[in-house]
């Protein structure tokens, strides 16, 4: 099969935000230009990055309520990707964490997974979805029936997790979930991070000496203990994202932390650039933010868990401390402002993930398997 005459089909779990992961859906779109894509649902005002894209949600994108409440129905999921019709497709590549990899094709047809993590919410941070307030004022209404639901759903998942050909995963540590949850092997290839828009000095912002976080503002990114954190230390935050958690976490947070919500590209590169450093407390399955504030040669300070340990060194391009807990991070911002960091120190050390790095191994990865299915079947 050659590049050429192939017919791309590209699957992602659901087109309605902007966060790390998407960077891979671009990369992907840039790599197969006339691929269709195929999702859940489909926000084009909350996933403007895909408007120029050949896009096929499912039923569920008629009814605009779902578009941004999706986590209300995954019970609906399994049926969603199973109902896609791939017939006419050479090649199907599926990316995300959750149903996308379920999707069903021919044997002449090349699945490929990129993983980017088992699903969470049935696998690795169950309990914490069990408990949180993912669903709001439904979350008392649907709480007897979530472990029902929960062990259905992962029984379809393992299944589904079956059907590629082949998984790659975004990481040492989502190769090693891959293999303890779904009993598959994976290779892992890093995602793509986008280090040209850094070239440039970027904006300054009007405020200084801060500290940095740039995430979805959901439960299991644990953002409310960064918000305790520097409640009790003083110390200027910027929060940049938009999320379920944000009524919340400005109800938590005391003047010194600022929220400013969804930041464009060309904006959000002057706030890397001109921060402290950047602030991670969550366990990332890899982490792009981490990588992007590395790029504009900020150090990170991050939880010694997950991705974070195969990006940051510590004493080098940042610190990583030992307990997800509110005193712990201050206590490593208190030794961090002791000590000095060299800021090409910290850009070499993710020139390894540039994009057209990762095109070209991606690419090599599959034709590869092209050629092996054309061998094979």
């Amino acid at each position: 099969m050659r590049r050429s005459s192939l017919r791309v089909a590209l699957v992602y779990d659901r087109l309605n935000k902007v966060g790390g992961a998407e960077e891979i859906l671009i990369a992907l779109s840039e790599l197969y230009p006339l691929a269709d894509w195929y999702t859940s649902v489909y926000d084009p005002t909350r996933a403007p990055f895909a408007k120029n894209w050949n896009v096929y949600p499912s039923f569920l994108n008629r009814l605009p309520f779902f578009r941004s409440r999706h986590e209300l129905v995954p019970f609906l999921m399994p049926f969603i990707f199973e109902s896609f019709d791939f017939t006419s497709y050479d090649l199907v590549i599926s990316v995300g964490s959750a149903e996308a990899k379920g999707l069903i094709t021919r044997p002449e047809t090349l699945h490929v997974n990129y993983c980017l993590t088992p699903t969470r919410y049935l696998w690795s941070h169950k309990e914490e979805y069990l408990v949180n307030n993912q669903f709001g004022f439904l979350q008392k209404l649907l709480r007897p029936f979530g472990e029902k639901v929960i062990s259905l759903l992962s029984r379809w998942d393992y299944v589904a997790a079956q059907r590629p050909d082949y998984m790659i995963s975004i990481s040492e540590h989502v190769k090693k979930r891959v293999q303890q949850y779904y009993h598959r092997e994976s290779t892992v290839i890093y995602p793509p991070v986008d280090l040209s828009k850094f070239s440039q000095r970027g904006l300054k912002p009007q405020i200084s000496n801060y500290y940095l976080v740039v995430a979805r503002l959901v439960p299991y990114k644990r953002l409310d203990l960064i918000v305790k954190a520097f409640n009790q230390s003083g110390r200027e935050l910027v929060i940049v994202g938009e999320g379920t958690s944000q009524r919340q976490l400005l109800k938590l947070a005391h003047p010194n932390i600022h929220f400013l919500g969804f930041i464009p590209d060309h904006e959000l590169v002057g706030l890397y650039q001109h921060c402290s450093a950047f602030i991670q407390i969550n366990e990332e399955d890899f982490g792009i933010a981490m990588c992007e504030a590395l790029a504009a040669g900020r150090p990170v300070i991050a939880f010694n868990r997950g991705g974070a340990q195969e990006i940051v060194t510590p004493g080098v391009n940042g610190l990583l401390y030992s307990a997800q807990t509110a005193s712990c991070l201050n206590t490593e911002l208190d030794k961090y402002e002791r000590m000095n960091f060299v800021a090409e120190k910290c850009r070499a050390s993710v020139a390894k993930f540039a994009k057209v790095t990762w095109k070209k191994t991606y690419q090599s990865q599959i034709n590869a398997l092209c050629q092996k299915q054309l061998v094979t079947k």
